[in-house]
């Protein structure tokens, strides 16, 4: 961790934006993203047979999520609406917070900091995790996935414009943690700050190239810079 510039991006910062899946939660822990993916792939080979094989190459739910955009607004609303209610069957299942995210969160809230969570995942799902672990009460704003507009998701800096002006500050007062490339990116765009969380080997190098202002190794460094910044 780079104590100096860690300790710098947070005091510039009237916000700290909170990615979701990493920095606060493992969400596919308990039910795990190829399941998911599988399941949106059977919906989506059922309503645009043509994306079929695409959909059941992959892994990932948001690829197949991105897919079906393709086949149409119907289409689209349909798997939308599945994935939605697999990730919050996912978060009732995706066990305790990751280690320093609940401290972090607190202690972002205690700093006199404005606090969002800007994910990728539906706002249904961040809420119904962060009400189940006593969460809710230390967040302003929650700003998910758009509806039945993945091009506005993360790279895109949407949600962090979104989240911003929710909390009725500038956007390059916030500073997002995030433990993706596309986190990162979605910052510069915005012109806001990010801390990379680097929560697997090699990581750090990637997010550090993507242009992360600090690289953090634990959510617990975030928790004790924000006590000191």
């Amino acid at each position: 961790m780079d104590s100096d510039g860690l300790l710098k991006v947070l005091a510039d910062s009237d916000a700290i934006l909170f990615d979701f899946d990493g920095p606060i939660c493992d969400v596919f822990a308990g039910l795990p993203a190829p399941d998911v993916a599988h399941e949106l792939a059977a919906l989506l080979q059922k309503l645009a047979p043509d994306f079929a094989a695409a959909a059941s190459s992959t892994d990932d739910p948001m690829v197949v999520h991105q897919l079906s955009a393709q086949a149409g607004e119907g289409v689209l609303d349909a798997v939308e609406a599945a994935l939605t209610a697999a990730e919050v069957r996912a978060v009732a299942a995706a066990g305790v917070p990751t280690v320093g995210a609940a401290e972090a969160l607190r202690a972002a809230r205690a700093s006199g900091r404005r606090v969002a969570v800007v994910s990728n995942n539906s706002a249904e799902c961040v809420r119904a995790y962060l009400a189940a672990r006593s969460l809710a009460g230390v967040v302003d704003a929650v700003v998910g996935r758009p509806s039945l507009r993945p091009d506005l998701m993360k790279p895109s800096p949407h949600l962090l414009l979104e989240a911003a002006s929710l909390l009725s500050t500038p956007v390059e007062r916030a500073t997002l943690i995030g433990d993706s490339v596309t986190d990162v990116l979605a910052a510069r765009a915005a012109v806001s700050r990010s801390i990379g969380y680097a929560n697997r080997a090699g990581k750090g190098d990637a997010l550090r190239a993507a242009g992360a202002d600090a690289i953090v190794f634990a959510m617990d460094d975030v928790a004790g810079a924000l006590g000191d910044a």
